[in-house]
């Protein structure tokens, strides 16, 4: 009988959700018309966003990661730009080999390993998986092996800098941008793919999106899942591989190469390698649920996604490791300490608050946070039809501290990375203020679309839990 009746409240939570999905899919996601202010910041990201993945990378090369000298040099007249293009390495047939291997390898371990961690590792899902009802209805399935990709991807990377020794454990450092140029083909590569795809052989005619404009379309994606036989999705396989399991291996490379140069790792070095380590074991961890976040649920593949995992991803969100191996930093006990704690409260908050949500969500807001029933707002909301569906928006828990406090605690974790490189430079910081205004622009987009699918329950919410990311201040 309690069988019976958990099943029959799954059925009836995965139906309402299902619901809401398709009643809110309208105002989600990519645009169909496309604005001035829009074409403007497509074409400025267009233009820009590899020439500022260039400029860090040759930053540190050339100059000791400094982001002014390289510009002073300029405009003094002291280098021209072909000065500094003919100093920067090229694109060589071993960087080339070394990043094939890569994604084949990437690509073998995503399609041909079904999950077994998910058979002996207790509270993890993993295996078949479903995703959320695309905005022409269809429920995709997805082979979550995430984690067991990274796991099989370390072991052989330890064995081979423990015993086997067919490569050196710097081999990335030392083929860093040779490999960035690598990463900015596959990257225009399959964004162009994805463009041409969308057109003639789409996967599903129905969820693609066309506003004729050919620099929005590139970017932002005309195809909502596109896909390569039953199991090969490209949203999937490039927000995750080979972009965040390279993430740990780059790190990892970047201490080798620091103890090579000066015969140790310093704890700052150590502390960039834990805490970004944790957070990409949790997203690992966590595959299963990010079925369901904004970059799945909603967002349409194009460059923004495609060559943004290739090389935005991989190149400045190490930054931290990457400047420490230029300007190795030993902390001071207090302030590692610190920067630790930092980023392990960051992590609790970051963690704690999506399974707040997440638990809310799967039992229909029966369950107890922090100890107690939940709190919330019935909302309800009209689909496209005319039908009248209802909704619950928690105001319990970290919930009802502010409206994206599990974003409050990303930003707390990014800080951390920064803060362990010490205070002389400022490229390490890049990171917090990308961050900063990622985020933020999520929150503003995440509230517009709330506002006009809830109309003035969604002021009820506002009214209950009046801030954004930090309470009493934003």
């Amino acid at each position: 009988m309690v069988a019976h009746q958990e099943k029959k409240l799954a059925e009836e939570i995965k139906h309402q959700n299902m619901q809401n999905y398709k009643a809110s899919q309208g105002q989600w996601g990519r645009a169909w018309e496309v604005d001035w202010f829009s074409l403007a910041s497509i074409l400025f990201l267009l233009t820009f966003a590899p020439l500022i993945v260039y400029y860090f990378i040759m930053s540190c090369a050339q100059y000791q990661c400094s982001l002014t000298d390289p510009l002073l040099d300029l405009l003094t007249g002291n280098k021209h730009l072909s000065e500094i293009w003919n100093r920067t390495p090229m694109l060589t047939y071993r960087a080339a080999a070394i990043y094939s291997i890569w994604v084949a390898f990437q690509v073998f371990l995503y399609v041909s390993i079904p999950d077994f961690c998910h058979k002996f590792l207790s509270g993890y899902v993993g295996g078949v998986q479903e995703g959320a009802i695309t905005p022409a209805g269809v429920m995709n399935k997805y082979e979550i092996n995430g984690l067991q990709a990274w796991i099989i991807t370390h072991v052989l990377w330890f064995a081979n800098a423990s015993y086997f020794h067919f490569f050196s454990p710097t081999i990335i450092f030392d083929n860093w941008i040779p490999l960035l140029w690598c990463a900015n083909i596959l990257g225009y590569a399959v964004s162009t793919f994805a463009m041409i795809k969308g057109y003639f052989f789409p996967t599903n005619a129905k969820d693609c999106k066309f506003t004729g404009n050919f620099f929005y379309d590139y970017m932002m994606g005309i195809e909502f899942n596109p896909r390569i036989g039953k199991w090969f999705d490209f949203k999937l396989f490039f927000n995750g591989r080979p972009g965040i399991v390279a993430w740990t291996l780059i790190n990892l490379s970047f201490a080798a190469k620091q103890q090579e140069l000066y015969g140790e790792v310093t704890n700052s070095m150590i502390l960039v390698n834990v805490l970004q380590g944790i957070y990409v074991l949790d997203f690992f961890w966590n595959e299963a649920w990010y079925l369901k976040t904004i970059d799945i649920c909603h967002d349409h593949f194009g460059w923004y996604l495609g060559w943004g995992d290739c090389v935005w991803l991989p190149y400045l969100y190490t930054l931290q490791g990457l400047y420490l191996v230029y300007h190795p930093v030993q902390l001071c006990t207090a302030h590692a300490v610190g920067v630790l704690t930092l980023g392990l409260l960051g992590y609790y908050i970051f963690r704690t608050t999506n399974h707040q949500k997440d638990l809310f969500r799967r039992t229909n807001g029966n369950c107890r946070i922090w100890g107690k029933k939940p709190e919330y707002i019935e909302c309800s909301y009209m689909s496209v039809d005319g039908t009248k569906y209802y909704s619950k928006l928690m105001t319990s828990g970290f919930w009802g501290w502010a409206r994206h406090f599990n974003y409050t605690g990303d930003l707390m974790g990014s800080l951390a990375y920064c803060l362990a490189c010490g205070f002389e430079h400022i490229l390490p910081y890049f990171y917090i203020v990308y961050m900063t205004i990622l985020l933020t622009h999520r929150c503003i987009r995440d509230e517009h679309r709330c506002s006009s699918k809830y109309g003035k329950d969604w002021k009820r919410y506002t009214a209950a839990v009046p801030y954004r990311l930090l309470p009493s201040i934003f």
